[in-house]
């Protein structure tokens, strides 16, 4: 299995700790996914973020409704917390949040680490769209997360 890496890095002016309560908190996930991803949450909230936390939720893939399934395998407040996909469209999905407390606020870090299913055709897609679109995504949220934070 090929396996691909997503960093991200963002610095806010915000002390680590309200950054930290930002995002442990499921539901603002969907306030920084794009809206063409028609994210939502089936997990009745408010969901409390603890290691064995599971969080059901669809988003749209090239169109198609998919049902995401998360299961929070680390949880080290205020600094980190790690999801780890059940179910859904990658054959693997690894996804570590990293904060960081520096001088006049936060840096935030994401590392992915996520796999595509079908062999050759799920590299072949990875280099024709997938990687791209995880880009937009992310360049989305860091738009998204200054002006929540500025």
């Amino acid at each position: 299995m090929k396996t691909y890496l997503l960093h991200a890095e963002q610095f806010v002016a915000k002390p680590l700790e309200e950054v930290f309560a930002f995002f442990e908190r499921p539901e603002n996930l969907a306030r920084i996914t794009p809206e063409s991803l028609g994210f939502v949450i089936m997990t009745p909230s408010p969901i409390e973020m603890k290691v064995g936390t599971l969080i059901d939720y669809t988003i749209k893939v090239m169109g198609l409704r998919m049902r995401w399934t998360t299961l929070i395998s680390g949880y080290d407040p205020p600094h980190r917390f790690v999801d780890e996909q059940l179910r859904g469209p990658y054959s693997f999905w690894h996804h570590t949040h990293t904060f960081a407390a520096v001088e006049g606020g936060t840096k935030i870090l994401d590392d992915v680490r996520y796999a595509l299913p079908f062999g050759i055709f799920g590299r072949i897609a990875h280099v024709l769209l997938v990687r791209r679109d995880l880009e937009q995504i992310f360049k989305h949220r860091e738009k998204i997360i200054a002006h929540l934070f500025k």
